[in-house]
C-alpha cells in the first residue's frame, strides 16, 4: 500500500486529556488502517465499562491495564496512508513520561499535531510541547482545536484558543504563519475526513487534507552515511551481523566503513534488507550487514556505523542546548544522568552550566547559572563518562538530539551544538 509513496514521521503533541488518543484512533480508522471488527471488539468492550464511544481511544490503548486507569501512556507506532503519505505516528508524549522515542533517533518527526482541547485552551503541558517540538527541529505545526463539540461548535471560543495558541507560538519563535489551525471533533470525527456540517462558517481543509498537503521532508542522502547500530548478531554461514537503520547518507557493498565508539573498521560484504540481500541502503532503511574483519566483540548497540575516511564524531565533551521538563529539584554542576542518544545509553555529567535562555525567545537571560530547574531552557556542557559518539545537530540533526533520563523518568530533551573529540 505504501510502497512507492513518501513517508512522513507524524508527532501527536499535546496536553493528556485533550484527546491526542481518540484522535490517533479516529485518524487510524477513517484511513482504514484498522480492522472493523477489533473496532466492534473494542465498542463492546468500552460499553460494558460504561464508557461507550470510547472505541477510537480504546484502539489505542493496547495495555490492560493502562485501560483500566482511562490513560494511554504508551503509544506503539501507528501506520496509516494518506493519498499523498505513508505516515508512521511516532509515540506521542505520555502523560507525566515524554517516550524517549520522540526525541531519539527512528522516530524523529518532520512534522506536528499540535492537540488543543476547545474547552480547556493552553495548558503548561501545551507550552512544554511547543517549545520541546521548537527545539527539537520539527517543521510545520498543524493546530488542531479538538472537542469542538463540548463547545457546542462556537466559532468564537474557536477563534480564542487560536489566538491563544499564536501568542504561544510567538513567544517560541515558531512562524505562526506556518502553523494551519482546524476546528474538530476526534470523537465525533468533526473536520477529520470530511468537512462538518456542525462549522459552517469554516471553509478551511479537513485534516486528513493538511497532512496531504504537508511538505516532504528530505531524505538525508547528501550527509554522511551514518547508522546507529541496534543489536549485533551472529548468523551462521555469514559471521557476525550488526542491524541498525541508515539514518542519514547511502549504505554500499563494497564501502570501507568504521564503528564509532568501538574504533573498528572494516568492508562492506553484505547488505540484507527484509530477508533479501541488496547492493545499497539510504536514510529510514533498516539493515542486516556484514563487515570483513569486524567480530562479534567488537561492536556493540549504540555505536555508530560511518565511512572509514569521515567516520563519526566521538565526544570528549560536547555543548548542548536542553529544556528542562521534569526534575524533582534543580540540576547543577556535577549531576550524573543518563543521555539517549540514537541507540546509545550512557550517563553523562553536566561539566557546566553555561548559559540560561528565556525559553519564550532563545536570548540569554544569565551567563553561568548557579542551577536551572523545570521550565528552563539552557547551554550546558556535558562530559559522557563513557566514550558517546554524536554530531551537532546544525550538521546531522539526526545525530543531534538526545532525552536525558532519571529517576524512570525523561527530565529533560536537547541538542548537541558542537562536539569537543576526543
Amino acid at each position: 500500500m505504501s510502497e512507492n509513496k513518501p513517508h512522513q514521521n507524524l508527532a501527536i503533541i499535546g496536553h493528556v486529556d485533550h484527546g491526542k488518543s481518540t484522535l490517533v484512533g479516529r485518524l487510524l480508522f477513517e484511513t482504514g488502517s484498522i480492522p472493523e471488527h477489533i473496532i466492534e471488539q473494542h465498542r463492546e468492550e468500552a460499553e460494558e465499562k460504561g464508557k461507550g464511544g470510547f472505541e477510537f481511544a480504546y484502539v489505542m490503548d493496547n495495555l490492560a491495564e493502562e485501560r483500566e486507569r482511562g490513560l494511554t501512556i504508551d503509544i506503539a507506532h501507528q501506520k496509516f496512508d494518506t493519498d499523498t503519505y505513508y505516515f508512521t505516528i511516532v509515540d506521542t508524549p505520555g502523560h507525566r513520561d515524554f517516550v524517549k522515542n520522540m526525541i531519539t533517533g527512528a522516530s524523529q518527526a518532520d512534522h506536528a499535531v499540535l492537540v488543543v482541547a476547545a474547552d480547556d485552551g493552553v495548558q503548561p503541558q501545551t507550552r512544554e510541547h511547543v517549545f520541546l517540538s521548537r527545539t527539537l527541529g520539527i517543521e510545520e505545526l498543524v493546530v488542531a482545536v479538538n472537542k469542538m463539540d463540548m463547545v457546542n461548535y462556537d466559532e468564537d471560543r474557536f477563534r480564542e484558543v487560536v489566538e491563544e495558541v499564536k501568542e504561544l507560538l510567538n513567544q517560541v519563535r515558531f512562524a505562526t504563519e506556518d502553523a494551519s489551525f482546524l476546528p474538530i471533533s476526534a470523537f465525533e470525527g468533526d473536520n477529520i475526513a470530511e468537512p462538518s456540517e456542525n462549522t459552517p462558517w469554516y471553509d478551511g481543509k479537513t485534516l486528513l487534507e493538511t497532512l496531504n498537503d504537508l511538505p516532504e521532508p528530505q531524505p538525508p542522502t547528501d550527509a554522511p552515511l551514518r547508522l546507529p547500530i541496534q543489536d549485533v548478531y551472529t548468523i551462521s554461514g555469514i559471521g557476525t551481523v550488526p542491524v541498525g537503520r541508515v539514518e542519514t547518507g547511502i549504505l554500499n557493498t563494497g564501502d570501507n566503513v568504521s564503528f564509532q565508539p568501538s574504533d573498528v573498521a572494516g568492508e562492506v560484504k553484505t547488505i540484507e534488507m527484509h530477508h533479501e540481500e541488496v547492493p545499497q541502503a539510504g536514510p529510514g532503511d533498516n539493515v542486516g550487514f556484514n563487515v570483513r574483519g569486524v567480530g562479534k566483540d567488537d561492536i556493540r548497540r549504540g555505536d555508530v556505523c560511518g565511512p572509514a575516511d569521515d567516520p563519526p564524531s566521538v565526544a570528549e565533551t560536547f555543548q548542548a542546548q536542553i529544556v528542562v521538563m521534569q526534575h524533582p529539584s534543580v540540576i547543577t554542576p556535577g549531576y550524573t544522568p543518563v543521555f539517549h542518544a540514537h541507540t546509545a545509553q550512557v550517563a553523562c555529567t553536566f561539566e557546566s552550566l553555561d548559559q540560561k535562555l528565556d525559553p519564550a525567545s532563545g536570548e540569554v537571560e544569565e551567563e553561568n547559572p548557579d542551577f536551572i530547574e523545570n521550565g528552563d531552557a539552557a547551554v550546558v556542557t556535558i562530559r559522557p563518562q563513557k566514550p558517546l559518539s554524536v554530531e551537532p545537530s546544525s550538521e546531522i540533526p539526526e545525530l543531534g538530539s538526545f532525552a536525558i533520563r532519571d529517576m524512570g523518568q525523561t527530565i529533560a530533551a536537547g541538542k548537541v551544538l558542537s562536539v569537543t573529540e576526543r
